[in-house]
């Protein structure tokens, strides 16, 4: 059971609906599989989507996070620190699912980063 974009139905909320393909869908991903050098390249043919885009965005603001974490850490705020730092570990999920779980993430992010940024002061 597959939800291809570009050929997926959406449901009434604008969620792709998956539905099954047959047996050839092997030989597809066989492939698929033999193009994996192409990831993260100029010719990666899903690396432009949407949902790429916001995951590589996700490192740098993960990174930026962790150091200025690092920066402020002190004894007294490193629990805080630490639950800011594990709040990528609920992103899980592919298309719609991982949406939700990310957007549930930057609203945790940005109570906690408030929290971190009153302690600071």
């Amino acid at each position: 059971h597959l939800a291809p974009p570009l050929f997926a139905r959406r449901n009434a909320r604008g969620e792709l609906v998956k539905r099954p393909f047959g047996p050839w869908v092997r030989v597809a991903f066989g492939l698929l599989a033999k193009c994996k050098g192409l990831r993260g390249g100029p010719f990666d043919p899903f690396g432009r989507t949407e949902e790429r885009r916001v995951e590589r965005a996700l490192i740098g603001e993960y990174r930026d996070d962790i150091e200025s974490l690092l920066q402020g850490l002190r004894r007294d705020n490193l629990t805080l620190a630490v639950e800011i730092a594990s709040v990528p570990e609920g992103i899980r999920g592919y298309g719609h699912v991982k949406q939700r779980h990310l957007d549930a993430a930057r609203a945790k992010r940005a109570a906690l980063r408030l929290r971190w940024d009153a302690s600071q002061a």
